[in-house]
């Protein structure tokens, strides 16, 4: 049973806007396709795992705090012990020697073990404090099948695309009646998992160097038009309905500029192939709450 879904992190979502909008530096393009990646390999594992999930509690994308230290866990899934994934989706020929990783062509990369134990050792001592005894169990996952590791130890927890379906035989083996304390456990974790902010990591960025268009759904580029109620992009061929674009748009230009009010003529500028402003009116009225009057118009979200 899934306690936590994944979902995409907000510095991706907003790296993601901000390429269709203006150039990345190399910097952070090269960041953006790593979360990209990242991700996309995340989504691959969850599919896998669909297989055995229902019979542990699974808590994905946690991030937690121990001893001023933080660190991030891509999935856990309890049961009588924890399996922790670590998810990978390397690429390409990569060789250990000694205990260093490189890249076929020679260049030495972070440990990717290194990161997983880490996580591995401030979980358990989290745990114990907790109050709670289960043993931990940690599994490196590479799920791209155009990934070869050569040279790599036998005793390495190290789990490889076409040994995926011999993991879930084991994990499904391994699957106990789920008790209080397995949920009180997921619970506590949930509620220490914190938000981080990416705004501080963000390039510098402002309303008029983006590029203005709703952006599409699919592909994510803003080479898009309307088409009386349909948005269609012109470079992959997806078609939406206009009001689900337009809500996307709003929540981009929420996100990108959290401190800016809600306006009509804000959307539809944001927008810019909407020859009207009259649906932009008619999505916000029925979605958001309309606040202020005259000049100091504007609308914020339901609930607020």
């Amino acid at each position: 049973m899934i306690v936590k879904s994944r979902v995409e992190t907000l510095e991706l979502q907003i790296l993601r806007m901000l390429n269709a909008r203006m150039n990345l530096s190399p910097k952070d393009y090269s960041n953006y396709l790593f979360l990209e990646k990242g991700y996309e390999g995340e989504v691959i594992f969850d599919r896998w795992m669909e297989e055995v999930e229902k019979g542990y509690l699974v808590v994905n994308d946690l991030l937690l705090e121990y001893g001023n230290t933080k660190f991030q866990i891509d999935s856990l899934f309890i049961s009588k012990i924890i399996h922790l994934f670590e998810v990978k989706y390397f690429e390409g020929d990569y060789f250990i020697e000694g205990d260093r990783w490189y890249t076929n062509n020679g260049v030495e990369i972070k440990k990717p073990l290194q990161q997983m134990e880490r996580a591995e050792s401030l979980l358990r001592r989290m745990v114990r404090d907790l109050g709670f005894n289960i043993n931990i169990e940690s599994t490196l996952v590479f799920v791209n099948p155009n990934f070869y590791l050569y040279q790599a130890p036998r005793n390495l927890p190290m789990i490889f695309p076409k040994q995926i379906p011999r993991l879930l035989k084991n994990l499904q083996k391994q699957t106990a009646p789920i008790k209080n304390t397995h949920n009180n456990l997921a619970e506590r974790l949930l509620s220490l998992h914190t938000l981080d902010s990416p705004y501080k990591r963000l390039p510098e960025y402002s309303y008029e160097s983006l590029k203005k268009g709703i952006a599409c759904s699919r592909c994510h580029t803003v080479n898009t038009i309307v088409t009386r109620k349909t948005l269609l992009c012109t470079s992959c061929g997806k078609r939406e309905n206009i009001q689900l674009a337009v809500l996307r748009s709003v929540r981009e230009l929420q996100l990108l500029f959290p401190g800016e009010e809600l306006t009509v003529h804000k959307v539809h500028e944001w927008c810019n192939s909407i020859k009207t402003k009259k649906p932009i009116r008619k999505t916000l009225l029925e979605n958001y709450t309309l606040t202020g009057s005259g000049r100091a118009t504007h609308y914020i979200s339901k609930g607020e």
